[in-house]
This record gives structure tokens, sequence and C-alpha cells, in this order.
């Protein structure tokens, strides 16, 4: 894939699994309201017209010979964005849930706080769509188990919505879970010596599709990402960041 002759700062990763029916009213939005981003469309091994629909709204796209999953989706944007030389590289998901005019203020909280990732959170101020009662619960039991494994109030540890400046870019171009991603990758930041903040953001129900996580599946999930949250936090520290300033 040949690299645009002007590039700018913020690469807006967005992994996208059949999406086709939505990805353009999404990828408008985001040049809408985002429009000195570039942007790269992660076609985790979709059936549909993703990618297609995606090349056609003008996103840079790769699509991926199989479907990876979230984690190998996103990894490969991350990659995308480290090898490319992007300062700063966004995650934003391909069903709309997303809302890119909260950008701006994830921006300034980034160069504000001096920390490595801002992730977006429904649950500081509340506003907005917040997920189904069953979910919610099982995100308050992992908010609570992070903020006492990581010493700091973590409050939406499922966030998909995150911004990362050079040295998370390089970590997780070099390593990203793939099992349950947000929440291990909150603590793989903290092994590394990354810091982390949240801002309050507004989202939205997803505008196309339907999840594939059930009421029962999400039991299920917050058991299997508990014990892995424990597990990675007994990994020690195995590389070092690395970037050019």
């Amino acid at each position: 894939m040949k690299q645009a002759e002007t590039q700018a700062e913020l690469l807006i990763i967005v992994p996208a699994f059949n999406e086709a029916e939505g990805i353009r009213g999404v990828l408008a939005d985001i040049r809408s309201y985002i429009p000195d981003a570039d942007i790269v469309v992660v076609n985790d091994g979709s059936s549909d017209a993703t990618a297609a629909e995606a090349a056609a709204a003008g996103a840079a796209v790769i699509t991926l010979s199989c479907n990876l999953g979230i984690g190998g989706a996103v990894q490969t944007g991350y990659r995308y964005a480290a090898e490319r030389g992007y300062r700063l590289a966004a995650q934003m998901d391909g069903d709309g849930q997303h809302l890119p005019e909260e950008m701006g203020r994830m921006r300034l909280a980034l160069a504000g706080s001096g920390a490595d990732m801002v992730v977006g959170s429904r649950f500081v101020e509340r506003r907005g769509f917040q997920s189904s009662r069953v979910r919610r619960m099982g995100i308050a039991l992992l908010a609570g188990l992070l903020t006492r494994l990581l010493g700091r109030e973590v409050t939406d540890p499922t966030s998909g919505f995150r911004l990362c400046g050079p040295r998370a870019i390089a970590l997780f171009a070099a390593d990203y879970p793939t099992d349950y991603p947000e929440v291990e990758a909150l603590v793989e930041m903290d092994n590394a010596g990354l810091r982390c903040v949240e801002v309050p953001v507004v989202m939205r129900e997803r505008r196309t599709g339907t999840s594939s996580i059930s009421p029962f599946k999400s039991v299920y999930y917050m058991c299997k990402v508990t014990v892995a949250v424990l597990i990675a936090k007994t990994r020690k520290k195995k590389w070092s960041v690395r970037y050019e300033t």
C-alpha cells in the first residue's frame, strides 16, 4: 500500500467486521468532525462488501485474509501507524458507537495530561447510551478489579474509544492482547510503565448489525477476562518502548 505524500499527525484506526451497511456513514462522520486525520479501515476478514465500501469512501483499507478478532485487527492498525510514523493513533469502532465529535476533547486531554493514552468513558458523566443492564454490571465489576490492581480509578475498561501517543503506539504495535484486548491492554500499559487517563464521552447505540455477545456470553466473558487480567498483571515487563521524537 502506498503512503500518502502528505501525512496527517493523527491516524484513525477503524476495525471492521461485516460493517458494509454502515461503514460509509461512519467514515463520513469522521471526516466531517476530524478533517485533519488520516483513516485506515482494518477489514477483519469480512464476508460482505466492507472493504469495497470503505475504499469507495476514500479510506485506506487493510484486508486480513481471515477473521483475527478485534485484538488482531487493532494491532494491525497500530503497526500501520508505527511503520508510517504517526504521532497519534485513535481507535474507533466501525459500527458507529463512537462519536467523532468527542475526539477534540480526547486530544486536549492527551496533550494536557502528559498521558500515553486517553480512554473515552461512558460512565464518568453517564450521558448517552449506557449499554445493557447485564453488561453494565459486568463492566462495573471489571472496573473495580482494575481500579484495585492498577491503583487508579477505572470506570470504563471495555471502552474501545481510545487515543494513543507515540509510546503507546510503539507498545501496541509490538504486542497487543488478543482474547480480551480492551481490558488487558490497560494492564499491559501499566506493566510497561505507561500512563492512561479517562475522559467523559457520549456514545450511542450501534447503528447497524448486532453484537455477538449475548447476556449469557457476557457473564462467561466477565469470568474469563477476570482470570486473564489477573494472569496478565503477574507478567513482568518484557521490552522497552522506543520511539522517534
